[in-house]
């Protein structure tokens, strides 16, 4: 296959994955991260319906995946008092199957590292796509050139902004925030509060506490944690419940991330040698199929470069053509105000629709939907 030397920025979900597919194919692959090492813990991701479990099981880890999940928890709505409101079923947070994010990092890690080289506490700082390739240059690494290069860094991504250009051009700020803060012993009842324009929520025993709350676009250092710890704290100021207690622990939380809800909107996701995929091309924060389009994507790219002999601009093409209907299905919706309710009429027609038998099925059945809805290609093995 041409073009077979391939750097891929992320080393998350999207970027092994990728990486699993192109070393399989003869390819030799570099993958870029910034931090220092794998990031364990994290939120639980999710796959649900046959698509995804078709792709994991091509790439023969659906047994793994299943005897690392978590099982999902159904989550109980309540009151300021510990009233039991309404309950979300396991099916609906956790898919078919659940799995944490730093658990499904580390399988995807293990099955690329001894096949693929890993660079990681590095960052890109330039890319010049000429008709050779890709000049790179690096934080740390010397300099190289590769045949492509693939954004699968977030998104926030830096290949992004580096190839196609700045983050306010494609990132659209959806009107609230989210937190994961790791608090220690805080209880082992999976429970989700709410307040008009703010939800905490508990998960269980070893599950870090969820936080969304509305707001208008901040500025702010996102390498600065304290900076948004007192973030955090001042959105939560004043709130009922058990909030003053888990305020209180923010600032010794062990692990701790903050981040905007916001969707990413391209209507390409290659620009000449450079290709982007999984949250850095059609990311919407907590829109619940992220994971499971990182994971397919992964399959389409590789698959279709692996087609076309390594023809760059046949493949990039097809994945263009087959991504832009797909990666839709995280662009229908905003989970803000879903969340995060801003008015306590909404609180309540939104715990209502849980309550609904008729309506948790229409929207299971609604989900399950979006999740297949591609025709997946039979690409060599």
């Amino acid at each position: 296959m041409k073009n077979t030397t391939v750097l891929i920025s992320g080393a998350s979900i999207a970027g092994p994955a990728l990486a699993f597919w192109l070393a399989r194919y003869g390819c030799t692959v570099t993958v870029v991260e910034r931090a220092a090492t794998l990031r364990p813990g994290g939120q639980a991701v999710d796959f649900k319906g046959a698509t995804h479990r078709t792709v994991l099981t091509r790439m023969g880890i659906l047994d793994e995946v299943r005897e690392r999940q978590t099982g999902g928890t159904d989550q109980t709505i309540i009151d300021e008092n510990g009233k039991r409101l309404a309950m979300i079923p396991r099916e609906f947070t956790g898919g078919e199957i659940e799995i944490r994010r730093g658990d499904l990092a580390e399988l995807l890690y293990s099955r690329t590292s001894s096949s693929c080289e890993y660079l990681f506490g590095d960052t890109i700082t330039s890319l010049t796509d000429t008709q050779e390739g890709v000049h790179v240059t690096f934080a740390r690494t010397a300099p190289r050139t590769f045949d492509l290069v693939v954004g699968a860094d977030g998104i926030h991504s830096n290949v992004r902004r580096l190839a196609f250009g700045p983050e306010s051009d494609y990132v659209r700020h959806l009107g609230h925030y989210y937190a994961l803060a790791d608090l220690g012993d805080i209880g082992a009842e999976s429970v989700m509060y709410n307040e008009p324009g703010r939800m905490a929520a508990l998960g269980g025993p070893k599950s870090p506490a969820f936080f969304v709350f509305a707001s208008p676009q901040l500025s702010y250092d996102r390498e600065d944690t304290l900076q948004q710890k007192a973030i955090l704290q001042e959105a939560y100021a004043n709130g009922g419940w058990r909030i003053p207690e888990l305020m209180a622990a923010v600032p010794d939380a062990a692990e701790f991330y903050l981040d905007s809800l916001s969707r990413v909107e391209m209507t390409s996701f290659t620009r000449g040698r450079v290709a982007l995929t999984g949250d850095a091309a059609y990311g919407n924060t907590l829109g619940g199929f992220g994971t499971g389009l990182a994971v397919v994507a992964a399959h389409v790219l590789a698959g279709e470069l692996m087609t076309a002999d390594g023809d760059y601009r046949v493949a990039f093409g097809e994945y263009n053509a087959q991504f832009r209907s797909y990666a839709k299905i995280s662009h229908k919706g905003n989970a803000g105000p879903f969340l995060a309710p801003p008015t306590r009429m909404r609180m309540r027609a939104r715990n209502w629709m849980f309550n609904s038998s008729l309506m948790l099925r229409m929207m299971l059945k609604m989900t399950d939907k979006l999740a297949t809805d591609i025709d997946l290609r039979s690409y060599p093995a």
